[in-house]
């Protein structure tokens, strides 16, 4: 039947319409053009060095793969968006990247409340999200497009009371935890377990709520205590205050803490206070692995000499994980890369070799690390999961290095490219959202959720 050429181009047209965007559930994924993946991250705010330092590792990752063809032969674009620390912005950023930006995939965050918000708004929609550091056993529960690239506190806290009971033989601790905090209550929570089973003892508990600067009082009840050491899981804003706070009230023993201390800020704020305590970590500068060293120097070199703290190891292993499963895909679509990233197994990372267990969580070592004088952080020991081997090559105990894992401020030219609110279709830079003026790593009455 001959067509009029009205209906050729009403034929055109709706061809053209029914043609979805790349990204997401089982939309048909498209062969040109820039590949999209979202970022999320606290680039402002009291916690601002976790979003910039992940985005610093997320951005090496993607220059080196786009240097090497990219993916499928295409580029891969970051568009990152920050969320200021707070858990509803992360939540209408992740939802922006799903629907305006139609990233195939996400990265971020690093707070584990954070990553929650997230999760809710990705695994309806069907587009896999990778959370670098986020340790809360819940984040990955919230559906089957929810993966992480670094260990859940259960191991973190088996990590700490296992430190702490054999290696410094101590038996009676104390927690001060951050309540309104689900990194901090998990933490604490999988650390007093641990304690228990190893012969430990937990003798004061103490709480205080995001936001707090006054910790005196719980510190008072808990000096009446005589711990051996004070466990505080919480993020490096709170841990310092409690560091110089502990000290004022005559408490003299060590504090031990997880992943959360991990900034260039922590020793700014606690000072000698913190010095001689210890927190598990996912990785040290100080590990003289060849993998971490070759690693460590590439880091160097792109951002003017300054070292990588685990938030940019990590953020560089969530995407070098993900941007792996998008080449071995079939396709970009959502379901397709889910699929592949469920399938990962000895993924060589950073961090460790990551094989991603049934609830997407990988079984990787934690290193233990002292704050040593001037802020350094001197790399103790690894710890591995029961039943993990040590890799070869890959050393358990320290080794003395010139540097240790505290990276300075950011120098001028380096801080790497997220914004508040790019435009739709645009990738952003965080140099203006890093120089906004906004405290960095001191706690205010304002002080975000986590």
């Amino acid at each position: 039947m001959r067509r009029t050429p009205w209906a050729i181009a009403a034929l055109a047209l709706a061809l053209a319409c029914s043609k979805k965007p790349e990204g997401g559930g089982a939309t048909g994924a498209t062969t040109d053009g820039p590949i999209k993946v979202g970022e999320v991250g606290s680039m402002t705010g009291t916690e601002a060095t976790f979003g910039i330092s992940s985005d610093r590792g997320i951005q090496m990752r993607v220059k080196e793969v786009n240097g090497a063809g990219g993916i499928k032969n295409r580029q891969i674009q970051i568009i990152a968006l920050d969320d200021q620390g707070k858990p509803e912005e992360a939540a209408t950023a992740a939802t922006r990247l799903i629907s305006s930006e139609h990233v195939v995939a996400l990265l971020g965050e690093v707070a584990s409340t954070r990553s929650m918000f997230m999760a809710d708004k990705a695994q309806p929609a069907k587009v896999p999200m990778v959370s670098p550091s986020s340790t809360n056993p819940k984040v990955t529960g919230k559906g089957d497009y929810i993966f992480r690239a670094c260990f859940i506190d259960p191991f973190q806290g088996y990590v700490m009371a296992k430190f702490a009971t054999d290696n410094l033989k101590l038996k009676k601790f104390a927690i001060l935890k951050d309540v309104r905090n689900d990194y901090s209550v998990g933490l604490a929570q999988n650390f007093e377990e641990n304690v228990k089973k190893m012969g430990g003892q937990i003798v004061a508990t103490e709480s205080y709520s995001n936001g707090d600067v006054d910790f005196k009082a719980q510190l008072t009840n808990m000096k009446a205590s005589q711990p051996d050491a004070l466990y505080v899981p919480g993020y490096y804003t709170d841990v310092g205050l409690v560091a110089r706070q502990a000290r004022e009230v005559g408490i003299t023993v060590p504090l031990l803490g997880g992943d959360g201390w991990d900034s260039e800020k922590l020793y700014e704020i606690g000072g000698s206070a913190l010095e001689g305590s210890y927190f598990s970590n996912h990785y040290s500068v100080d590990d003289p692995s060849p993998r971490i060293q070759e690693f460590v120097g590439k880091f160097k070199k792109e951002y003017g000499g300054q070292l990588p703290d685990s938030l940019a190891a990590q953020a560089y292993d969530a995407a070098g994980m993900l941007f792996e499963a998008m080449q071995k895909a079939p396709d970009l679509t959502g379901p397709n890369i889910r699929s592949t990233l469920a399938d990962t197994k000895g993924f060589h990372g950073v961090t460790g070799d990551i094989t991603l267990d049934t609830q997407r969580n990988p079984l990787k070592p934690a290193v233990v690390l002292q704050v040593a004088k001037g802020g350094k952080y001197d790399f103790v020991t690894k710890i591995y999961p029961e039943g993990v081997k040590v890799a070869a090559g890959e050393p358990s105990s320290p080794t003395a290095r010139p540097e240790g894992n505290t990276a300075p401020n950011p120098s001028p030219g380096t801080v790497p490219t997220t914004t508040r609110t790019p435009a739709v279709g645009s990738s952003s830079s965080a140099q203006s959202a890093a120089t906004t003026g906004q405290p960095q790593g001191v706690p205010s009455g304002e002080q975000p959720k986590k």
